[in-house]
């Protein structure tokens, strides 16, 4: 008799591969694919505010009188004591708040609406209006401000000839009243469709079983939104409110480029621009060091006030 021994299967014996015998590119393919990113971010947005908070407490002094050579010296807080005492910046961080109530709620406001009716059922041709809304947040802040200034103008606006077929007046859109509305308009249309993107991607990721439920339950479409929507959406809205107030505080192009065309707007007329008169007007790069740092400072204040108001609401309404 013959005994016959089977070999032990090779597929039974095998381990599997160890994940810790990995090959060192593959641990280190992650960090070389994020080291341009991250080195780009350090040269173009950590070393220049490095270097701002650095020049913000120096000062150009010449010893000796006019005869004596300019030096740069140490001279602590005292060019952010003179943006604070400085009428113009203060004048402009009261226009930008004003600008801000009225920008803000709008391009919320309006982004949240946009993207409701975007994901409403009974809407049509959704592409296409995304693409619409979209589509003036790639036109750059100079052209459409170039665009709305001449429909702004008396002399080129088509609503000016409406209202004088009408019998009425030219429609001030550049005085002192109408420019903070009119800056509104220019600005806000970019930032809506930026922001509807993110409040329609949320509301896409809501499961339909919810919505189901509700219509089951004889919910309407504006209960719907109402009370499940907008709720459950709450993060993107906090986000683009952070979006939103950046751009505000960072309002230039658009009152830069109607400058021109109103005696309104003067070189001073929000931080931003009485920045760029001292830095390049008048030579004055450690105030204007100053004035950049403050308008940081207080943005993320303002942005971590806002989060923990936010926060705090959120956990006593889980309590």
């Amino acid at each position: 008799m013959t005994l016959v021994t089977a070999a032990p299967s090779s597929t039974a014996s095998a381990a599997p591969p160890s994940t810790s015998r990995r090959p060192k590119a593959h641990r280190l393919a992650p960090y070389l694919f994020t080291t341009p990113a991250i080195v780009l971010y350090i040269v173009f947005t950590v070393i220049p505010v490095l270097y701002a908070i650095w020049l913000s407490v120096r000062a150009y002094r010449v010893p000796g009188g006019a005869l004596g050579r300019k030096q740069e010296v140490f001279v602590g807080f005292e060019n952010y004591v003179a943006v604070l005492q400085d009428d113009t910046y203060l004048a402009g961080f009261g226009r930008l708040f004003v600008y801000g109530i009225i920008a803000i709620p709008l391009t919320l406001g309006l982004a949240l609406l946009f993207a409701l009716l975007l994901d409403a059922p009974a809407v049509r041709a959704k592409r296409f209006s995304r693409t619409a809304i979209f589509i003036p947040y790639a036109v750059p802040g100079v052209v459409a401000a170039l665009l709305w200034g001449f429909m702004y103008l008396p002399s080129t606006s088509p609503f000016s000839y409406l209202t004088k077929a009408l019998g009425w007046g030219p429609i001030p859109f550049l005085d002192e009243t109408g420019i903070y509305p009119s800056l509104a308009n220019v600005a806000i249309w970019g930032g809506v469709g930026f922001n509807m993107i993110i409040i329609y991607t949320s509301l896409r990721g809501i499961p339909a079983e919810i919505y189901e439920s509700a219509r089951l339950d004889g919910a309407t479409e504006t209960q719907i939104a109402w009370r499940i929507k907008i709720p459950l959406v709450a993060p993107a809205l906090v986000l683009t409110g952070f979006f939103s107030l950046i751009g505000t505080v960072q309002l230039y192009s658009e009152p830069a480029t109607l400058r021109p065309m109103t005696s309104t707007i003067s070189a001073s007329w929000v931080p931003l621009m009485s920045i760029y008169r001292d830095a390049f007007g008048t030579d004055n790069l450690p105030q204007a060091a100053a004035a950049s740092t403050l308008l940081a400072v207080g943005t993320v204040l303002i942005s971590a006030l806002v989060l923990h108001l936010v926060n705090r609401r959120r956990n006593g309404a889980q309590s």
